[in-house]
């Protein structure tokens, strides 16, 4: 049974999402928010978060990579107080980062993924390296590129969390999940949004539904992850999958991805805890242009700039156009790809966006443990869904000007 309420313009958004939902297998569920122009439009749960645990409205799921778009709303609000400035080197706030020519790498080149710092795999002897910190953050300080920053785009799967969360802490002398709480949750009155999940909350997370890394998966891929890539090394390809697994898979983490620690532990690029309803409503700022319901997060300015496409080429981990943007990839639904839009969608098919061209904000969180690095189906149709009710409201508007235009919502959540 679906619960929440939808806004009657909105209604085959959650038409849609009650099907899917419907067609998940048992012991998952998932929660769905939309705000258009500053108003929630669509705010739904449904299944189950675990074995007879039902999906409440105030369920956390684990995101993975969604967390980078947190993460990256984090540094754009320290940029827009004046505390970084895309443009200058990474050193000059983190000086160890100097070391082995990176002097020159810039902000800008960390956020749009063109560092040349995304293997991990040379950076760690083991997954549980990625629980410490000053570990990660000082391997990373040490590490050399691997092409000259700036001249290509490489998806920094894991690294990106700690070179954004790092600039985070030294500009604003707070950890970034502090940062996260304290600047953007607080104000915005957010209640499910965290880089680890505090110990009190627990009992709201979700059970991730797979296993979405079993080993023997694990151990084939890094098999034919190294195998391919030394012949398309050999034939001189500019594809190469052992970027991939060099940037996504460190040793054993198969292992740890079902181990308590990784909920105690911060890693920005990945163990996100957000409930749909806080993602959807970070992202209805930059939708709205920097602010929402007399919360000003950032400038008009600064959200202009944080949209604009870094690169359209091929990006060398995940091998398709991502058309960076700062701290943010394009935007696809199953009508194409929005050319306005900008968010990040994770493993395990959670994803949010906005898309200031229509004022609209949306985010699907699952405990599914499916899908790709970069979301599933459900959140493709989705977007198109929510992209299709905003069109026809507008034009609806458009029309009648004059009319009743009373928000009609229903509730869900009781059969009929």
């Amino acid at each position: 049974m679906v619960e929440g309420f939808v806004h009657h313009d909105f209604s085959s958004v959650a038409d849609l999402f009650q099907r899917q939902i419907r067609r998940g297998r048992p012991g998952t569920g998932a929660s769905l928010t939309i705000y258009h122009r500053g108003e929630k439009v669509v705010d739904c749960w449904a299944g189950e978060a675990g074995e007879d645990r039902p999906w409440r409205e105030d369920t956390v799921a684990m995101c993975f990579s969604t967390s980078k778009g947190v993460a990256s709303t984090a540094l754009h609000v320290c940029a827009d107080r004046g505390l970084v400035d895309y443009e200058t080197p990474v050193a000059k706030y983190w000086p160890e980062f100097a070391a082995e020519g990176k002097e020159n790498v810039t902000v800008r080149h960390v956020l749009s993924h063109s560092a040349g710092l995304h293997g991990v795999r040379v950076l760690v002897d083991r997954a549980e390296r990625i629980l410490d910190w000053d570990f990660m953050t000082d391997a990373l300080a040490a590490a050399r590129p691997a092409y000259t920053p700036g001249s290509r785009s490489g998806y920094h799967a894991l690294t990106y969390g700690w070179l954004v969360g790092e600039i985070v802490r030294r500009v604003s002398a707070r950890p970034i999940e502090d940062f996260v709480r304290e600047e953007i949750a607080e104000p915005l009155g957010l209640d499910g949004m965290w880089f680890g999940l505090p110990e009190a909350e627990r009992h709201r997370a979700a059970e991730m539904a797979g296993p979405m890394f079993p080993e023997e998966a694990l151990s084939r891929l890094h098999w034919l992850g190294t195998l391919g890539g030394k012949f398309l090394s050999a034939v001189r390809s500019p594809i190469n999958t052992r970027r991939m697994v060099n940037a996504m898979v460190p040793h054993g983490i198969q292992n740890l991805l079902w181990d308590g620690e990784i909920r105690d532990a911060v890693i920005p690029s990945a163990n996100g805890f957000f409930t749909a309803r806080s993602l959807a409503r970070m992202y209805a700022v930059l939708a709205q242009g920097g602010g929402l319901d007399g919360v000003d997060l950032m400038s008009r300015e600064t959200v202009r700039a944080i949209g604009e496409i870094q690169t359209r080429r091929l990006d060398l981990v995940v091998v398709m156009p991502m058309r960076w943007r700062l701290g943010y990839h394009m935007v696809g639904t199953t009508r194409g790809i929005l050319p306005h839009a900008f968010g990040h969608y994770g493993y395990g098919g959670s994803g949010a966006f906005a898309d200031p061209s229509r004022e609209l904000a949306m985010a699907f969180v699952p405990n599914s443990g499916g899908g790709t690095p970069m979301g599933d189906l459900r959140l493709l149709s989705l977007g198109a869904a929510a992209v299709s009710a905003a069109d026809r409201r507008r034009w609806q508007r458009r029309r009648d000007t004059s009319g009743d235009l009373t928000p009609r919502v229903r509730s869900v959540g009781v059969p009929g």
